[in-house]
């Protein structure tokens, strides 16, 4: 008889080695499936697809024993790196006039599309594809011109629809030269130009590498942020002078916090997150390419600026003056003020302790990037940026709910957030502590007795016994001020008034 134990365990060992297999099988009769859908709603007339074969891969389609055009997918052909790092699968349509038949994204990584845009706009994206003749350019955004199809975008994922853009255009047009189809008359006339030119020139410009023409389009936007980055490099540089001036810094602060909320958030979506980590760590253990992270200026830029100061100042410039939603949280906790909201301040025991939640956090997230980027996507949400910065709270109400949640807290709790969950400022303190220098200034008097610069601190990074913990410093440099304060430093004001008292002795003995 046989044992019911051991029955179970070959039916479990058989389970093991037969569930990849048929998973496989399973993904790839869903894929067929979805491929050839989309062909009929590419061609209607369509009655048979070929085999994706030749340099590059296209697969024929046939109808009524004519051949109507062909498919491809672009990632077999130009695998341009997106956000994720990963390219974007997508199933194209050519006639053979060379006119788009259809667009079908088959697969992605992108976090942006993952989590936050809508199927409807994705979808809406790539049904303005059909119709465009290869003698035409596309690009996003603008106005169509002669030569020119103007595409519109897809609000916060501004760089992946370009990819998606600049992927079907090359390899539309590798199929194009593989396979010798020529344009009609009409689609030249459209053009404005004969075929020797106009095909070759649109060519000759898909060989540009794709984050080149990114930059290009961007020259004005990256002028202003290099110049901006720089003044804080000065602001930084120069931090015990401008102490000593406590209005002038104090409104340059506030001013710089307005300019990186609009500008540098919500106008040039440079919201930096943990996401931009994850995805550095897995092009480095996958296949490291620049071109992933120079698709997007703001970003690339913010993030070589940061790794600077990561090691001359600690992780504080970033959270403190250049992440949007920091500085959101920030100015509304200073309206609060002015409103006179009574602010809760939580009990430094307790306080010690929530701060690890955020470096839990982000090693919970780390842990499940390494299975996958996608799997780790969904729980990227922690994360209010998506919500407030890249999509300016047009979404839907739970991730709004929960945005708004947070900036509420913010308003009594000085940058709650920030302090306690943030899992990107958990990912910068870790390599702040290699830190080169100390430029924040302390006195042998600070916590010993005095206690003014850690009450008066925005995230209690300074502990009782004096010392600043540049793990959790935001570098706002008010302690700054106060060190430099004959009239607010005690140990200052103490020998402000010895002076004054000598100065006063002095005068009435000369009397």
């Amino acid at each position: 008889m046989t044992n019911p134990v051991l029955h179970l365990l070959r039916l479990l060992l058989l389970w093991l080695v037969l569930s990849p297999l048929l998973a496989s099988s399973a993904s790839q009769h869903s894929g067929a499936g979805v491929i050839a859908s989309s062909v009929h709603s590419f061609f209607p007339e369509s009655d048979k697809i070929g085999k994706f074969e030749g340099d590059p891969l296209a697969a024929a389609v046939y109808g009524q024993g004519k051949r109507l055009g062909y498919i491809f997918k672009t990632d077999d052909i130009f695998a341009i790196p997106a956000y994720s790092g990963r390219p974007i699968s997508t199933l194209v349509g050519l006639d053979l006039q060379g006119t788009i038949r259809g667009v079908k994204i088959l697969h992605h990584e992108e976090p942006i599309l993952a989590v936050g845009i809508k199927d409807g706009d994705l979808q809406h994206y790539v049904s303005q594809y059909p119709g465009i003749p290869m003698t035409v350019r596309s690009k996003i955004g603008g106005r169509d011109r002669k030569g020119y199809k103007a595409l519109d975008g897809i609000s916060g994922a501004t760089i992946t629809v370009m990819v998606i853009n600049s992927t079907i255009m090359r390899s539309l047009h590798k199929v194009i030269e593989s396979r010798g189809i020529e344009p009609n008359a009409e689609a030249q006339a459209e053009a404005g130009t004969s075929h020797e030119k106009s095909v070759n020139a649109i060519m000759d410009s898909n060989l540009e590498p794709f984050w080149l023409i990114v930059w290009q389009e961007n020259e004005l936007q990256i002028a202003i942020l290099i110049i901006s980055l720089l003044a804080l490099a000065f602001i930084l540089v120069f931090q015990d002078w401008l102490a000593r001036h406590p209005t002038f810094l104090t409104r340059v602060r506030i001013i710089f916090l307005i300019y990186t909320l609009f500008f540098i958030g919500w106008y040039m979506l440079g919201q930096l997150s943990v996401v931009n980590v994850l995805t550095f760590f897995s092009a480095i253990t996958h296949e490291f390419k620049w071109d992933t992270f120079l698709l997007d200026p703001a970003t690339f830029l913010l993030w070589g600026f940061v790794a600077v100061t990561l090691l001359l100042w600690g992780r504080g410039v970033y959270c403190g003056w250049l992440c949007p939603f920091g500085a959101l949280q920030e100015l509304l906790n200073k309206l609060a003020l002015r409103m006179k909201l009574r602010q809760f301040e939580i009990p430094p025991v307790v306080h010690e302790r929530l701060l690890a939640l955020k470096y839990i956090i982000f090693i919970v997230l780390f842990g499940l990037s390494l299975q996958s980027l996608g799997t780790v996507f969904q729980y990227i949400e922690v994360e209010p940026f998506k919500t407030t910065i890249t999509m300016r709270f047009d979404r839907e109400w739970p991730y709004v709910s929960y945005a708004l949640i947070l900036l509420l807290i913010g308003l009594f709790n000085r940058k709650f957030y920030c302090k306690y969950v943030c899992p990107l400022g958990a990912a910068l303190a870790i390599p702040s502590r290699l830190r080169l220098f100390d430029w924040l200034r302390r006195r042998k008097e600070c916590g010993r007795p005095c206690q003014t610069c850690a009450l008066e601190c925005e995230v209690q990074a300074i502990r009782p016994t004096g010392e600043i913990n540049t793990n959790e410093c935001h570098y706002c440099l008010d302690c700054q001020i106060t060190y430099w304060n004959t009239h607010k430093c005690p140990p200052l004001a103490e020998k402000r008034k010895k002076r004054e008292r000598a100065r006063k002795l002095s005068s009435k003995a000369q009397q």
